[in-house]
């Protein structure tokens, strides 16, 4: 259940930035634009929020987030310099990369197998200033319930989720498509999605 009064507001607003970082701060989901879908977001260090999500989700398990910039990202990851490289340029392209991270970088309830987790470098100008300007990790997973397609359209996202959520930024229609994932494993790279 949402902690505030469900609010929307246009993503490109001067108040959306505030108060989506307020929202995230607080422990509440906030819906936002990507460039591909709209995602679910909150506090990827905050365990209560996290369970939030998932029971909205309906699910449990790993969850990726996004990150400002490639050369934060490679702080995260504990892998060697060379494998390093080719994350970023995979990163680079918009995709997904699942690799093994240090501790403390996000919660444990978000991770894989060897404390593994997607991280994405958003090209949206939203969700882009978002991770810029808020200090942890947010969370990047699509907005529908476990088993369902994601939604795309913002009235209809208001219509399922506001009771659930404490802000949806409404960007219009997103008729995108997932991103592409790569997961490290063994230290070879392997095409979990196209």
């Amino acid at each position: 259940m949402n902690k505030y009064k469900f609010q929307r507001i246009q993503s490109t607003n001067p108040l959306s930035l505030k108060l989506a970082c307020n929202v995230l701060k607080n422990g509440g989901i906030i819906a936002y634009p990507t460039d591909t879908i709209y995602g679910f977001g909150c506090d990827a260090k905050n365990n209560k929020a996290i369970d939030c999500l998932n029971n909205i989700k309906k699910r449990k398990g790993p969850m990726s987030v996004i990150c400002s910039s490639v050369k934060k990202s490679l702080t995260w990851m504990k892998i060697n310099e060379e494998l390093k490289k080719d994350a970023g340029k995979k990163m680079k392209k918009g995709t997904t990369v699942i690799i093994p991270i240090k501790k403390n970088i996000v919660s444990e309830l978000i991770t894989g197998k060897n404390r593994s987790l997607g991280i994405r470098i958003p090209k949206h100008a939203f969700c882009k200033e978002l991770s810029i300007i808020y200090n942890n990790p947010i969370t990047t997973t699509s907005v529908n319930r476990s088993g369902s397609n994601p939604y795309t359209n913002p009235d209809k996202i208001e219509d399922e989720f506001s009771n659930e959520i404490d802000i949806l930024i409404d960007d219009g229609l997103i008729k995108g498509s997932a991103s592409k994932i790569y997961q490290l494993i063994n230290n070879k790279w392997k095409v979990i999605r196209l």
